[in-house]
């Protein structure tokens, strides 16, 4: 199997930054303002999946369980102050900056491919100069983005804009949702295990990762 990828397309929340934490925190701490705490398959299925996705889920879940009739608007408004105050502080994951390098030193394209809207991920990378290696970036409100993950469109779009094939290209996420989606787009993925999470937890076909450090790519 080779070594070198035509490009690298890294998810960004749980995979570069630790960010997933925080976004629990911030799901869990909303949703349960309403009534409805969720559980940690429920935080754990909400993983990879853009904004407004995932608080459409949590508003199902609330008003299922004989909560208030809010909308997806009233559930952000409690939500996205919790989550800002807790993002903007998020260390980079284990291996990440030095992955991101290694793939600039040795000329290999890369693109973000994020369900973080766009105003989210200049939040979050502010704190990370290193991020601006990654000049190509896909976020989950760009306006020539399909569908979000599960759906492929996210790595296809950051492909096409690098101008190579999907299937040459090494895909790095943590959710499910972003596994279906980089499988989908037919790229190799390379899948980090979130704590407490097995690798059979996902499709036959992915490498499993404990930590970023363990990627080998050849001169």
């Amino acid at each position: 199997m080779p070594q070198r990828p035509a490009a690298c397309l890294f998810d960004l929340d749980g995979l570069l930054l630790d960010t997933e934490p925080s976004h629990a925190r911030a799901w869990q701490e909303a949703s349960s303002r309403f009534g409805r705490p969720l559980s940690g398959a429920e935080l754990l299925s909400l993983r990879g999946r853009r904004r407004l996705d995932c608080a459409s889920q949590v508003q199902q879940w609330i008003v299922a369980a004989g909560g208030p009739p809010l909308s997806v608007q009233e559930l952000l408004a409690v939500r996205q102050p919790i989550a800002e105050a807790l993002l903007a502080s998020a260390p980079a994951m284990p291996g990440a900056e030095a992955l991101v390098r290694r793939c600039a030193a040795m000329g290999i394209p890369m693109a973000l491919a994020t369900s973080s809207a766009h105003q989210a991920v200049a939040m979050k990378v502010a704190p990370h100069p290193w991020m601006a290696l990654i000049r190509e970036r896909v976020h989950g409100d760009d306006p020539e983005l399909g569908g979000g993950k599960p759906a492929p469109d996210p790595f296809l779009l950051a492909a096409r804009r690098l101008g190579v094939a999907p299937t040459a290209c090494w895909a790095f996420e943590d959710s499910s949702a972003g596994v279906a989606a980089a499988l989908g787009a037919g790229c190799r993925v390379h899948v980090l295990l979130p704590p407490g999470v097995g690798c059979q937890a996902y499709p036959e076909g992915v490498i499993c990762l404990n930590s970023l450090e363990e990627v080998e790519l050849d001169q």
